[in-house]
């Protein structure tokens, strides 16, 4: 992994030789990431899988992480890595089971209609090495040891201001750093939402004593005590007060302890501490000018359901094929509002259902401990399990293309094809982040030459059904568009009334 400046062209600002120990070198990028986290990391690794100059800047010396952080990839977060074909590097390392919920009512999805029914359990400290080491071999440089402390628009490109004084000149920056996103506040773009209403305390600890185990509620909020990889004592627990800010030590941790147990369990040697709290905020607007957001510094929210990382990486598979596409050229930047058209609902309704969880999980009344009995025992009937446990593993999202055919705007499922009489899985097809227009029908009998360095097309064989999360089975079409991060964008009728617009509207103008 690259530590010092990668080479690229560079101008130099200073004249002269007695300027040269002042001079700060100009290097030239299509794209620059502010951020090596999981979703910095999925969507440089999708501009470099388009042949998109990217380069990441991180303030960390290197990959490793203090913490425990996010805990694990959801179904929809493993297809994703699947249609990438990087998927076994993560199943290899983690552990799969059944990891949806809601309000921590575990929801069974093994008979959802995909080929990864469950959810990986596997700390985001290895989700970003593997990602790191993809990033790696995909050559992309790192800007490591820096952060961006400023940029300047105009109207050809952006002058990027890192830590160290370097300037990087992009045509886009996004913004992949975090919930206190320097990108976000510099660019003016309001974080609209709510004020914190509880503070948790997140350690990883020795105990002198046998701790109380396990999961509880009571008038302060909710708490757990479990054993880490480690054999150590991950805790996590609800402060009695707002009032504390900054970063908790052992003190903090001690007295939230003997607050709800009683005790502290003789506590000691904490590997790390955190604390965050149930604020939920989202950024009014995912774009301004020549910088995007995704990610955190898009949107925050309460880390119960465990969703944050995963719809991070989403929002970088839904945004890196749309910039690519702009870079290049070849679609105008329009292409972009899309972005912020799809993926700002799809946060907004995580921001809507964590708040909804923590409601139910944060006191002790009577009335709400019977309002968390009554969703359970719902959660526990089939159609509501497998409505929400869609929803939560984020196998049901919906892009509004207009009306049309079931799958219109939906997740592809993965499916067995026959291609020129060998079997092959849908997901394969979508390993290099190009589209694909896949047919059933008569061969051959689509034009797609004036985009065939956008997309692929192939005459394919496919027997059974098609079933969709929430949705059930669906007709199966006789053609469909599939656009790169793996949603549909064009499904034929009985003629092919649609798809040069389509391809036009998601893949650019026809080459001449």
């Amino acid at each position: 992994m690259p530590v010092l400046l990668p080479t690229s062209r560079t101008r130099g600002h200073a004249k002269g030789a007695g300027a040269r120990h002042a001079q700060h070198q100009v290097k030239d990028h299509a794209v620059v990431i502010a951020g090596a986290g999981p979703t910095g990391l999925m969507l440089a690794a999708e501009l470099a899988l388009a042949h998109v100059d990217v380069a990441v800047v991180e303030r960390r010396a290197d990959q490793e992480l203090t913490g425990t952080r996010a805990g694990g990839l959801h179904a929809r977060s493993i297809e994703i890595l699947d249609q990438r074909g990087v998927a076994d590097r993560f199943l290899r390392e983690g552990q799969i089971t059944q990891l949806a919920g809601f309000a921590w009512t575990r929801l069974d999805i093994s008979d959802l209609p995909t080929r990864h029914a469950y959810g990986l359990a596997l700390r985001q400290s290895h989700i970003e090495r593997i990602l790191a080491d993809w990033v790696s071999e995909l050559a992309v440089p790192i800007y490591r040891n820096h952060e961006v402390t400023g940029f300047a628009q105009d109207e050809t490109g952006i002058d990027v201001t890192l830590s160290g004084g370097e300037t990087l000149r992009a045509n886009y920056l996004v913004g992949c750093d975090g919930g206190r996103s320097l990108v976000r506040k510099a660019a003016g773009i309001d974080f609209a939402g709510s004020e914190p209403t509880l503070s948790n305390l997140m350690a990883e600890v020795e105990m002198r004593d046998e701790p109380a185990w396990g999961l509880r509620h009571d008038a302060l909020g909710f708490h757990g005590l479990s054993k880490t990889e480690s054999g150590r004592v991950l805790v996590v627990v609800t402060e009695a007060t707002l009032d504390r800010t900054g970063a908790p030590g052992p003190r903090d941790l001690s007295e939230a302890l003997v607050a709800v147990y009683g005790t502290d369990f003789g506590l000691h040697n904490p590997s790390w501490i955190s604390r965050f709290t149930d604020a939920a905020r989202q950024a009014v607007s995912y774009r301004k000018g020549r910088v995007l957001l995704a990610g955190d510094a898009a949107h925050i929210h309460h880390s119960v359901g465990g969703q944050g990382l995963n719809i991070g990486v989403q929002d970088a598979v839904n945004l890196g094929w749309k910039l690519a596409q702009v870079v290049k050229g070849l679609s105008p930047e329009t292409l972009l509002d899309t972005y912020h058209a799809e993926r700002h609902p799809v946060a907004a309704r995580v921001l809507r259902n964590t708040m909804a969880q923590i409601a139910l999980l944060r006191r002790g009344e009577d009335g709400l401990k019977a309002a968390r009995e009554i969703v359970s025992e719902l959660l526990g009937m089939d159609e509501p399990r497998k409505r929400f446990g869609a929803m939560m593993s984020g196998l049901d999202v919906h892009y509004d293309l207009g009306k049309g055919h079931a799958l219109l705007g939906r997740r592809m499922p993965d499916l067995d094809l026959t291609l020129e009489g060998r079997p092959l899985r849908l997901f394969t097809l979508l390993h290099d982040a190009r589209g694909l227009l896949f047919n059933l029908g008569e061969k051959n009998s689509f034009d797609t030459a004036p985009w065939a360095d956008r997309i692929q097309t192939v005459d394919v064989k496919h027997e059974g059904d098609w079933e969709l999360p929430n949705v059930g089975q669906v007709a199966v079409p006789s053609a469909v568009l599939v656009r790169p991060d793996g949603h549909v964008a064009w499904v034929r009728d009985q003629s092919h009334h649609g798809l040069a617009d389509a391809l036009t509207r998601w893949f650019g103008a026809p080459a001449a």
